[in-house]
């Protein structure tokens, strides 16, 4: 495979500098890609580029993830209004093997091939470095007209910062510059690889290597990833969507995906899976041809979350929609764990009713009308009842004089109720 056309057809390449095409003919190259590690988790907004070493890796070549440590102390102003907290080294470290455990589902960290990929934390090779050190042997490399020509700076001094832009912030650029030519002279690295928010800052890092070496270095950027109202991607109205399952679930994660229109869906097929040109091609003819049964969007959920979460995970996620929007049995509510039956019933009307009570046994049209408010009435209640239109754990109750009790409780705490087809309530003990 080809790296370059590879992404080209997948419409992931913003820029390319002139020349990376023909070293990465030469044979394997290295590569690497900074990621910011100011969470213990990567969040999709991170995808694209990890999808890019992926990528990279596939086609040959070894990738490598940095992790940010030192940079991540410093914040980088590109797209930045403000300035970010700082982070201490014990969470910075943390921050790193949590993260790697997350790339593992994406790259080959432990095999003997040639191009197994490998983390690295630029902390390691600048905590040592002086201010005086670094002044001298980088800083005198790149002038000031140099990095005030960037655009990321350029934006902060021009007003759209509340507070200018911080010295700390302002030698961001340097700081990646030098690991661009730390890795070049210790990895042999010589293509950097990046959102296109990122080509000032990579540019710097050709331009040290130039300088500084008189070796050639390479850069390519992805585009920014925006919705198609080109808001931010990846954020929801509760915040970030996360690949840790400690904050998105699976089922929550697996939704995001399924509810893209369209358009996303097409687009996003190329670029957040490993699908070839020929498998997606007929993915949106069949759209094409029945677009009411969302292929593109069914096959997107399933390939993004089995790589990030497992087929497992996937499996529960699919079974939990089903049972929401499909005609699931009541054996497949009573297999569904806790915290995922929690998750696709977060926010549906929820109501308490009496153990005692329960263990005795509740009339079912006091049930839904007295001690809760399913219905208005007891006589709505019964009508509903008699045509069919009430479930009570994806059972369908039909006799208006049974009991609900102890024994129909779900993790020995939940009740159920279905009213029609899409009016759902849930009965806590």
């Amino acid at each position: 495979m080809d790296f370059i056309e590879e992404l080209k057809w997948r419409g992931m390449i913003h820029t390319v500098m002139p020349g990376t095409e023909e070293e990465l003919k030469k044979g394997m190259t290295t590569a690497y890609l900074g990621i910011d590690p100011t969470a213990d988790s990567l969040h999709i907004g991170h995808l694209c580029g990890v999808m890019m070493l992926k990528h990279f890796q596939r086609c040959g070549h070894k990738p490598l993830a940095l992790v940010g440590g030192a940079t991540g102390m410093i914040g980088d102003p590109s797209g930045k209004s403000a300035e970010r907290n700082l982070l201490d080294e014990a969470t910075l470290r943390h921050n790193q093997e949590a993260i790697k455990k997350q790339l593992a589902r994406f790259l080959d960290f432990e095999s003997d091939a040639p191009n197994k990929a490998e983390l690295v934390n630029n902390y390691d090779w600048t905590k040592d470095v002086t201010f005086l050190d670094f002044a001298r042997d980088i800083g005198k490399h790149i002038t000031v007209n140099y990095m005030m020509a960037k655009d990321s700076v350029q934006k902060r001094l021009n007003g759209e910062a509340r507070d200018g832009l911080s010295f700390t912030e302002f030698t961001y650029q340097l700081l990646q510059g030098f690991d661009f030519l730390h890795l070049y002279q210790d990895k042999n690295c010589k293509l950097q690889l990046g959102g296109s928010d990122q080509w000032g800052n990579i540019t710097t890092g050709t331009e040290l290597i130039r300088r500084k070496t008189g070796g050639e270095a390479y850069a390519l950027t992805c585009p920014l990833i925006t919705k198609p109202d080109g808001t931010k991607f990846g954020k929801t109205e509760s915040g970030n969507v996360w690949l840790d399952a400690r904050y998105t679930s699976p089922y929550k994660f697996y939704q995001f995906w399924l509810n893209v229109s369209d358009e996303e869906a097409a687009k996003y097929l190329k670029i957040f899976t490993t699908l070839t040109k020929e498998e997606i091609e007929a993915l949106e003819a069949e759209h094409a041809q029945n677009p009411g049964a969302r292929p593109m969007q069914k096959k997107l959920a399933e390939e993004v979350t089995v790589m990030v979460h497992g087929r497992e995970e996937y499996d529960k996620a699919l079974e939990a929609s089903r049972i929401l929007f499909g005609n699931a049995t009541d054996e497949a509510l009573k297999n569904l764990d806790e915290k995922t039956f929690l998750e696709v019933f977060e926010g549906v009307p929820t109501f308490q009713v009496d153990n005692e009570e329960l263990k005795a046994g509740i009339p079912l049209l006091d049930f839904l009308a007295v001690k809760t408010q399913v219905f208005p009435s007891k006589g709505e209640a019964r009508k509903m009842v008699q045509q069919g239109g009430v479930s009570i754990n994806k059972k369908k109750v039909t006799d208006p004089n049974a009991n609900v009790g102890a024994e129909d409780l779900l993790n020995n705490k939940y009740l159920l109720v279905q009213k029609g087809k899409k009016n759902y309530f849930l009965v806590k003990n």
